[in-house]
């Protein structure tokens, strides 16, 4: 309403100023080029009056010093363990998985993705289940770590179920590889936390997950303390989390406490909302192994899940286990978010990662946030924009 009432005023006072020429002296020789320069000034005058105030009143208006950041869930290329059938894609090519996101991936500051798996060519130490039928052991070749380096991922979470899926040998042969790579990590309790800079920026990372040797998402003010310290060292903290219920039963964010197969999986509503509290910028969520709502919390982003988004073979990718998003987020250079954008992709067992002209992750995005999360202002278009509501 402001911007209307300036635009009326400044066009009121256009036509005053026009009636005032029209009416000088008709003896006077007119000068037709200082009349057209007055009123070129003038309209230019409104014309800019305008456009800033309409930019003043646009909170999805980015600028220069914008950063973005992109965000995908649950990665796990093929698994050598077991050796028979073979559960590698063909070829033992892991970047035809990715290649059809690849540039998608590539165009942030920063891209981040969980790695739902150790990296061993090594398959000896793999661990014993007590429960068989609810176990899966996932091993990715050495190699495959080049994948994530040609799809453009910057940082990994190693905080989840499936690092211990060969023991200590497999989490200490996972860093190792990471490291050579030169792929940012952190989530082990050894490993609770990493700096890293790019472009100028420095970014603090931390990951949680309610499994052994993880940082506990279960301990929430032993999680605030990391990012309190990220946070006076860093411009912008990113903090994951593998955490809450599995499965198309359980795509809701409930605000409590989850639990799966009858372990703690954390409360991920109040995990989310704390750690912003203690300077978290961003919050990716994963492990319920489908999508979940996105919240904005004190001008911060979280989503609660990004679901499956390149697990060849061994992943149930049926119904909405087979949908997720690429979630690129442009924030401010203190972290406060923008605005966003959701890319849609779906998979299958036996291909990798492809665009979904259905468009069905932003769908369910945009139902699950309306329904757990009526009170955030936000609009997601058809189109997958994420919006700050005016």
């Amino acid at each position: 309403m402001k911007q209307i009432n300036l635009i009326t005023i400044s066009l009121f006072l256009l036509s005053i100023f026009l009636i005032a020429i029209s009416c000088n002296d008709s003896n006077a020789k007119p000068n037709n080029k200082n009349s057209k320069q007055d009123v070129d000034l003038v309209k230019n005058t409104i014309l800019t009056q305008s456009v800033t105030q309409k930019n003043k009143t646009n909170s999805n208006v980015v600028s220069n010093d914008t950063i973005t950041i992109i965000g995908v869930g649950d990665m796990m290329l093929g698994t050598n363990y077991p050796a028979s059938p073979n559960y590698l894609p063909k070829n033992n090519n892991c970047n035809t998985l990715l290649e059809p996101v690849i540039d998608i991936l590539k165009d942030a500051d920063v891209t981040f993705g969980n790695c739902e798996g150790v990296f061993s060519d090594d398959i000896r130490y793999v661990k014993k289940c007590n429960s068989p039928k609810n176990c899966y052991r996932f091993s990715m070749p050495e190699s495959y770590a080049k994948c994530f380096v040609n799809a453009g991922f910057d940082v990994v979470s190693i905080a989840n179920n499936h690092l211990g899926d060969l023991g200590a040998y497999g989490r200490k042969n996972t860093v190792k590889v990471l490291k050579e790579n030169k792929i940012h990590f952190a989530g082990l309790t050894d490993y609770p936390s990493i700096i890293f800079e790019k472009n100028g920026v420095k970014y603090g990372f931390c990951a949680f997950a309610p499994n052994s040797g993880t940082c506990q998402i279960t301990d929430i003010p032993k999680a605030k303390n990391t990012v309190k310290k990220l946070k006076e060292k860093c411009d912008i903290v990113i903090v994951s989390f593998h955490g809450g219920a599995e499965g198309r039963n359980h795509q809701h964010v409930t605000r409590k406490y989850e639990t799966f197969l009858g372990h703690n999986r954390g409360n991920v509503y109040d995990f989310a909302h704390s750690v912003i509290d203690a300077g978290a910028d961003i919050v990716f969520g994963h492990g319920p192994h489908v999508t979940r709502a996105i919240d904005i919390y004190k001008e911060r982003f979280i989503i609660y899940s990004m679901g499956n988004f390149c697990t060849y073979r061994r992943f149930n990718l049926t119904g909405p286990s087979g949908i997720a998003p690429i979630i690129k987020l442009y924030v401010d250079k203190n972290g406060k978010f923008l605005k966003g954008k959701i890319t849609p992709i779906y998979q299958d067992k036996m291909t990798g990662t492809k665009l979904d002209p259905q468009k069905r992750a932003i769908s369910k995005i945009r139902q699950l946030t309306k329904k757990d999360f009526p009170e955030v202002e936000v609009n997601i278009t058809n189109e997958g924009d994420i919006l700050i509501r005016n």
